[in-house]
């Protein structure tokens, strides 16, 4: 069974149980989105002494949680399984995931940096990707950065150092 060094934030104890069928690792549960000052902590201690990958439901509770840890630990790792991915027969979640869809999501974690933007809102309006929810999908797909809005795609691109003509080259592609 792989051995994960970074410690995995999710949001429950099926999260976790689901993922130590799959690898020997360590997590941290929040709890749901009441995710409190201790809980916090404990991620802001994990990220310093191991790193940490953050795990949540592709759903917006999952990000408003992925949110709040950003703002604390804007160095996480950050791992995205879709949402058609993560159904179950009555819940949407982690622990509901195909087991294929979480390891693709660990493989490829993704890490936001503080930095200049590198694509600006007029670069970005000139690709005609708002309203064109194939472009904004393909891109969410093709940099594995999840799912949202617009506004959340263009401040995800600007975090990984995407600039106007990466996403071109991409776009030659879709």
């Amino acid at each position: 069974m792989k051995r994960i060094q970074e410690v995995i934030v999710v949001e429950g104890k099926t999260d976790t149980a689901t993922l130590q069928q799959l690898f020997d690792v360590d997590t941290i549960e929040t709890g749901g989105s009441g995710i409190n000052e201790a809980i916090l902590q404990q991620i802001e201690t994990a990220a310093k002494t191991r790193g940490v990958i953050i795990l949540t439901d592709p759903d917006y509770p999952g990000q408003q949680i992925r949110n709040k840890i950003i703002a604390r630990v804007p160095n996480a790792k950050h791992a995205f399984v879709k949402k058609k991915d993560a159904i179950g027969k009555k819940k949407l979640g982690i622990a509901e995931a195909r087991h294929e869809a979480i390891i693709e999501a660990l493989e490829n974690t993704v890490q936001f940096s503080e930095r200049e933007d590198t694509l600006s809102w007029q670069e970005f309006l000139s690709l005609d990707i708002i309203g064109n929810h194939a472009k904004r999908d393909y891109l969410y797909h093709t940099y594995r950065l999840g799912h949202g809005n617009n506004k959340a795609l263009f401040k995800r691109l600007n975090m990984i150092g995407v600039t106007k003509d990466d996403i071109e080259e991409k776009l030659k592609h879709m």
